[in-house]
């Protein structure tokens, strides 16, 4: 059924399977079995390439300089709302893979760059398909307030996604059509502030979804406290978040989810990890891959977590395996090897761990496996032939 029957001992293992039959049997001799990871935050359907957009920012033009240039978000709207389904559902697939292959087993992915009703449903029908077709395990998040489109104020935004576009998502969840996990507004000044951000959500929980959303990024907007008022499973970004709204998660057991690669590649002060873990608040990691963020790697985001944010190994192994699944409402299912759980796991090409996250960028010839409910469905041939040193 693609979930763990025993962990534990080899020897104990070998006598209580001492009559079974395997279709096939793994050596990892000299080898580690780990977690699949998990991936807390994604941005992986879009189309039109912003590379250009690296060059103005390595020159220090800010994000939001970037966005009011028409780029950024802006940008990637106009040529997602031109793509096909199948296009958009082409490069999603590939990136998908990509993440697969850097060991993630479960992803949260975001709709987001429609604005629109037609292109956020759109985007969502893509991520439906991956669902179905694809074996790695996918969290599905309606983004509709990602950014204010052109031509609307941030009110009549707000008016028209609770008025059209969630009574349409409920109405598609009731036939079975696109089944929605999260739902996410960007809550930053300039875009979504805390009352139309309060309403939006408030909307998304009562039709059943899970609130999961940007908060406290470029500005502190005590976004940390609104998300453990209403419930919150999980808040992004956080690097403005304020010391009462690191309490309030802390009790609400509210995740943060934390995004080392952002914070990196905007020049942000990064996100309080170590005030937030002695706190007591869940922290979670993502990769935030987007056009703006183009990264597929969680042992990169370890490593960068582990350096940038002074987490521990441990500390980060966690944040990308249970504490992920614990943002995404999926703890009892995926984010360890216990018993009952789903069979997601690696395999890496070497006798310590931490070599997943010490090896920057080194994910290619380290792991070996990816099995995903059992089923390998990624195996390196080049952790045959070489050493992972």
């Amino acid at each position: 059924d693609g979930c763990i029957k025993a962990v534990g001992q080899a020897d104990v293992i070998r006598n209580q399977f001492s009559e079974a039959t395997f279709e096939r049997i793994i050596d990892c001799s000299g080898k580690c079995v780990l977690p699949g990871l998990v991936d807390a935050h994604t941005h992986p359907v879009w189309a039109g390439d912003r590379v250009h957009e690296f060059a103005m920012k390595l020159a220090g033009a800010s994000y939001m300089e970037i966005h009011q240039a028409g780029g950024g978000i802006h940008f990637t709207v106009e040529h997602t709302r031109k793509a096909t389904e199948d296009e958009l559902f082409t490069t999603f697939q590939h990136r998908l893979e990509r993440m697969l292959r850097a060991g993630s087993t479960l992803v949260e992915c975001k709709s987001g760059y429609g604005l629109n009703l037609e292109t956020e449903l759109k985007m969502l029908r893509v991520i439906e398909r991956a669902k179905k077709s694809m074996d790695i395990g996918i969290s599905s998040t309606y983004c509709g307030a990602h950014a204010v489109p052109k031509g609307k104020t941030a009110t009549e935004a707000t008016d028209d996604i609770i008025n059209n576009h969630l009574p349409k998502l409920k109405e598609l969840k009731l036939s079975g059509e696109i089944h929605v996990n999260n739902i996410d507004v960007f809550c930053e000044k300039g875009v979504f502030d805390l009352e139309s951000t309060r309403r939006i959500l408030q909307a998304g929980k009562d039709i059943g979804l899970q609130i999961n959303f940007h908060g406290d990024e470029l500005h502190p907007m005590k976004s940390a406290e609104l998300g453990a008022e209403l419930g919150a499973r999980a808040i992004s970004h956080l690097e403005e978040v304020s010391d009462e709204g690191i309490e309030a998660m802390a009790r609400a057991k509210c995740a943060a989810v934390l995004l080392p690669t952002t914070a990196y590649m905007l020049r942000l002060k990064q996100p309080q990890a170590r005030k937030m873990l002695e706190e007591g608040v869940i922290v979670a990691l993502g990769s935030d891959f987007n056009p703006n963020a183009y990264c597929f790697s969680m042992p990169m985001v370890m490593h960068l977590a582990c350096v940038n944010m002074k987490m521990s190994m441990n500390e980060a192994l966690a944040a990308a395996t249970i504490n992920a699944a614990y943002a995404l409402g999926k703890s009892d299912t995926h984010g360890s090897l216990e018993v009952g759980k789903q069979g997601d796991l690696l395999i890496i090409n070497s006798s310590r761990w931490e070599h997943l996250i010490y090896q920057f960028g080194g994910h290619e010839a380290l792991i070996n496996c990816v099995i995903i409910k059992g089923k390998v469905v990624y195996e390196n041939e080049r952790c045959e032939t070489m050493s992972s040193y």
